[in-house]
């Protein structure tokens, strides 16, 4: 009799949560209200959703995105210069001409992005994960934390700068 309780009990509160969950507009309008805080000067948003957002553009330095999710986000031409990423999915992430110098991108998942052109000088990528990520043209030539590892399943151009010592597997056409 007990358990039948704690069973009808527990099958409640898990109607309860569904109950809670936001519709994928709600999610979306979360989201876009996230990136407009940064946009208005916000310096914090640790764990954000900002899945698709678009910060394209914008000059935003000094910000913290640790373990933001920037999955598909549209961060090309912006500036994050002294920003703070440790942890966040950057997953196909549109970063052409971003720059990020004296940035913290350790542990930041870069899986299938597009960082073409990025300025990255004396930027931190210790454990970031590139697999498939394009770095062609970028500057990662005083960055730290760089691995051949790293960069073994990444492709670059010969205008890719990277630390002394670590090679660049060419992008395909």
């Amino acid at each position: 009799m007990l358990l039948r309780i704690l069973i009808a009990i527990v099958a409640i509160g898990a109607m309860a949560f569904t109950a809670l969950a936001q519709t994928p507009e709600q999610n979306e309008a979360v989201r876009k209200a996230a990136a407009h805080r940064l946009l208005m000067g916000e310096k914090a948003c640790p764990g954000c959703d900002l899945f698709q957002v678009d910060l394209s553009y914008q000059e935003l330095p000094g910000l913290d995105l640790t373990g933001a999710r920037l999955r598909q986000a549209d961060l090309s031409l912006s500036t994050f210069d002294k920003s703070k990423f440790t942890g966040a999915n950057m997953s196909i992430v549109n970063g052409f001409g971003l720059r990020a110098e004296d940035a913290d991108f350790s542990k930041v998942d870069f899986a299938d992005a597009t960082l073409v052109g990025g300025a990255f000088s004396r930027s931190d990528f210790t454990a970031a994960i590139f697999d498939n990520a394009n770095l062609s043209g970028a500057d990662f030539e005083t960055a730290t934390g760089l691995t051949q590892a790293q960069l073994s399943t990444a492709c670059g151009d010969s205008s890719t700068k990277l630390p002394k010592g670590i090679k660049l597997p060419a992008c395909k056409d």
